[in-house]
């Protein structure tokens, strides 16, 4: 990497760890500005499913400039194409007014996407195919996506919606191999924020019931009252899926709570299948002790930082 290239600097880890927090006060130390790498987190009025927190952005009454939160509405389908596109706009946009660009999420396709300066090309919705997807099982669907490419991303084929539009992706991409213009030039450092499994595991449990009892079912329902369907909701993850099949009386609250809580936990596990396998294949991550109290971890990652 040329040395007069922009550094971007990446926070990642799995869910419940506090990587939002912990890149607001880095940014807030470096004179920097967070670009969100979480896929659901985009949605306006989707705050407490996505786990949302913007006071995460306010450090010592500072608020924190951030980027691509909040920028499209329920309904729509963000994908990693345009997150891409969006990625470089904000990317640029820090960059040309002297401030640190801080990529932080735990999205790992889209991270990754970033860093390996994926082309990509915008993606239509094939009626045809879709018609001829919906008769096959989930199995025939996981089959034939592991037939167009390798089945990295285990979140495609944790969900029917999800698995479809991955493969209406894979057979357009083939069929039609133009692509985006490169992502501009930067190199990069990316740090992760460790806990062990056990505390992630508390962490979690913990902070669904904090959600729960902030208004989480309320969410959903105003989700549904704006015209919303259950099954257009089950697209945005995990909690959207369990809380719909609560909201419209498929499970009892205890069931959906156990479901949900057994399945956020073996998300977070996947996460970090997803970033060691980064690690397998050259990417170097700086772990960070997420139990460190905030200043020692950021002094840390300055340090990380100053010696390149």
């Amino acid at each position: 990497m040329a040395q007069n290239e922009p550094l971007l600097i990446v926070i990642t880890g799995p869910t419940a760890t506090g990587k939002t927090s912990t890149a607001a006060h880095l940014a807030r130390a470096i004179n920097g500005e967070v670009i969100s790498a979480d896929s659901r987190q985009v949605y306006r009025g989707m705050d407490i499913g996505t786990g949302k927190d913007l006071d995460d952005f306010l450090v010592d009454g500072y608020l924190v400039p951030y980027h691509l939160v909040d920028i499209v509405d329920p309904g729509y389908e963000y994908n990693v194409f345009e997150f891409l596109q969006d990625f470089t706009r904000a990317f640029e946009h820090v960059v040309r007014r002297h401030r640190q660009p801080i990529l932080c999420g735990g999205t790992g396709l889209y991270i990754e996407a970033a860093l390996r300066g994926y082309q990509m090309q915008k993606v239509p919705q094939n009626p045809a195919l879709r018609q001829r997807l919906d008769r096959l099982t989930m199995a025939e669907l996981i089959n034939m996506l592991g037939e167009l490419r390798p089945l990295h991303n285990t979140t495609d084929i944790s969900q029917r919606s999800r698995l479809i539009r991955a493969i209406e992706i894979e057979t357009h991409q083939q069929q039609n191999p133009a692509s985006t213009p490169p992502l501009p030039p930067f190199h990069y450092m990316i740090f992760g924020i460790h806990l062990e499994r056990e505390e992630i595991r508390r962490r979690i449990t913990q902070r669904l019931s904090t959600r729960l009892s902030s208004g989480m079912v309320e969410e959903i329902h105003r989700l549904l009252q704006k015209g919303l369907k259950p099954e257009q909701l089950t697209f945005y993850g995990l909690e959207y899926r369990y809380l719909t099949q609560y909201a419209t009386g498929e499970i009892s609250y205890q069931e959906m709570f156990t479901k949900l809580n057994t399945a956020i936990h073996q998300f977070a596990k996947r996460q970090m299948t997803w970033f060691r396998r980064m690690e397998r294949q050259g990417f170097s991550i700086h772990w960070i002790d997420g139990q460190l109290p905030m200043e020692e971890r950021i002094e840390k990652m300055r340090e990380v930082i100053i010696k390149g």
